[in-house]
């Protein structure tokens, strides 16, 4: 059986999950199969595996730092939020249902058994199990039934360590005060603590250090400098989707929708040289970009009344009428459409017109499609009729079906479905996520834009996706090696919980 060593932290967004993929890039360096693992995870960023199977892209991403194939068992619960009150719930890989926030607490012990299976079903397969935990193990009103925290640290026999944001400031006191709310019972499995993101010199903390583990009595494993990597993100706390992009040739412009989902479908876009990605939610930031990109949403019919109520969807259509192009994906595909219905609620409720910018018409149904894809543009006319031809690949989550009354946008290889999205001009809609991350399409469109400002491509993107993601997990690893006592934390993987 695998050993086990779990990432919890004093707050969400404090650096768990970058965390974990660096340990997890550490310990495939050093020869060992490992796996990340996390039992309950929330998030609108979704994967679909080679089984057709969800799961959260946190996992995916620690996955290609371990340099293995992602597994729904490495997340069994994937939490996806509906509204501010209650969520979608996939457990291994499948819809369970809607649940409100008070329903799904009151339901979640029954999903300990699947978390069980998944976690010992990969510990027979790998050497190490690196857990991620969620939010903070010390929100004293959630502790019952936890299930991803120090409940989860139970179930694996882990030992944690703890990882705390400086950069928000009152680390000191996010570390003491999260070891000290937890039952004496739990703190035993706080084996070590790292201070996150920190810039400066280092040697300034070294007096609250000492005093800090004079009072908690637990080690320090080490400051982790603020780090500036090219990693896909978790969910809405992203500090890409608020990064102010530099000047760029190409300003590509991405609607920042309430519920936007698979933001890191355009992460790729940006390994060309020249091309800047800017999220804007309001108009007046909206400005005249080269093109417009609608990305998922997990409720697409709220989301389009939003930007109908905010002014955004007036901007985009005037944009459209100047020939600026326009791109969506997904839940932004079913809102260029003419009308978009949900008879059995499963979003919204009855029937919402759409921005009318392609012929296609949607109705949301009680099934979830979930596939991945290869594709082949076919033959295209208008502004995007250059892409004809190339190909790409992806998977597809959506509950809506969508009848296209034109021109669809690729024919499938392999599958059975012949169409995958809609063509009208500079509009084109694709269901297909990671349509730009490998393939030609990516490079032809970012030289169609280019094209189109009377400018010309001197070079594609100097290496191919995956071995940008192997350089920045490889980055990471060295800056969690030169950080950390990995000699501790050996030996705490090692130790386990005496």
């Amino acid at each position: 059986m695998a050993k086990a060593i779990m990432v919890q932290g004093t707050t969400s967004n404090a650096g768990k999950s970058l965390v974990t993929a660096g340990l997890c890039r550490i310990f495939r360096q050093n020869g060992y199969r490992v796996a990340p693992f996390k039992s309950q995870n929330m998030a609108l960023n979704s994967f679909i595996t080679r089984e057709s199977l969800e799961m959260g892209r946190a996992q995916v991403m620690q996955a290609e730092a371990a340099g293995v194939e992602p597994s729904v068992r490495m997340n069994p619960i994937l939490l996806k939020p509906t509204g501010d009150t209650g969520s979608q719930v996939i457990v291994n890989g499948e819809v369970l249902g809607n649940m409100s926030a008070a329903d799904y607490f009151a339901y979640k012990h029954n999903l300990v058994p699947h978390i069980l299976r998944a976690y010992e079903s990969l510990s027979r397969e790998y050497d190490i199990i690196v857990i991620e935990g969620a939010g903070s193990p010390a929100e004293i009103n959630l502790k019952s039934g936890d299930i991803v925290n120090m409940g989860m640290a139970r179930m694996a026999k882990s030992p944690v360590l703890l990882v705390g944001d400086i950069d928000r400031g009152g680390v000191f006191a996010s570390l003491y005060g999260t070891v000290k709310l937890l039952e004496p019972e739990e703190q035993t499995y706080i084996k070590a603590l790292i201070i996150n993101k920190f810039r400066g010199d280092a040697a300034l903390l070294t007096p609250g250090l000492s005093m800090l583990e004079e009072l908690v009595h637990i080690p320090t494993a080490g400051i982790v400098p603020y780090l500036h990597l090219d990693i896909d993100d978790e969910d809405s706390l992203s500090p890409r989707l608020s990064a102010k992009t530099r000047p760029a040739l190409l300003d590509i412009a991405v609607i920042h929708i309430p519920r936007i989902s698979n933001f890191t479908d355009f992460s790729a876009l940006e390994r060309y040289d020249g091309v800047g990605i800017r999220y804007v939610a309001s108009p007046s930031e909206l400005g005249a970009p080269d093109l417009i990109l609608l990305p998922g949403t997990k409720n697409t019919m709220e989301d389009l009344l939003w930007m109908r109520q905010n002014g955004l969807e007036a901007s985009i259509l005037k944009l459209h009428a100047q020939g600026v192009p326009i791109i969506g994906i997904c839940g932004g595909y079913q809102m260029l459409g003419t009308v978009i219905s949900d008879p059995y609620a499963t979003e919204h409720g009855g029937t919402v017109r759409g921005m009318g910018l392609l012929p296609a018409q949607t109705v949301f149904e009680q099934e979830k499609t979930r596939t991945r894809v290869d594709g082949t543009v076919g033959r295209l006319d208008g502004f995007f009729a250059p892409l004809s031809g190339t190909s790409f690949s992806g998977y597809e989550i959506h509950m809506g079906v969508t009848q296209v009354n034109g021109a669809a946008f690729s024919a499938l290889t392999g599958g059975t479905r012949p169409i995958d999205g809609a063509v009208q001009g500079a509009v084109l809609g694709s269901y297909v996520h990671g349509l730009f991350d490998s393939g030609t399409l990516a490079q032809e469109l970012v030289r169609l834009l280019l094209r189109s400002r009377g400018l010309s491509m001197e070079t594609s993107a100097q290496i191919t996706l995956e071995d940008y993601k192997n350089q920045q997990y490889d980055t990471l690893a060295d800056a969690l090696r030169a950080s950390l006592d990995m000699e501790l934390i050996d030996r705490v993987l090692q130790e386990g919980i005496a």
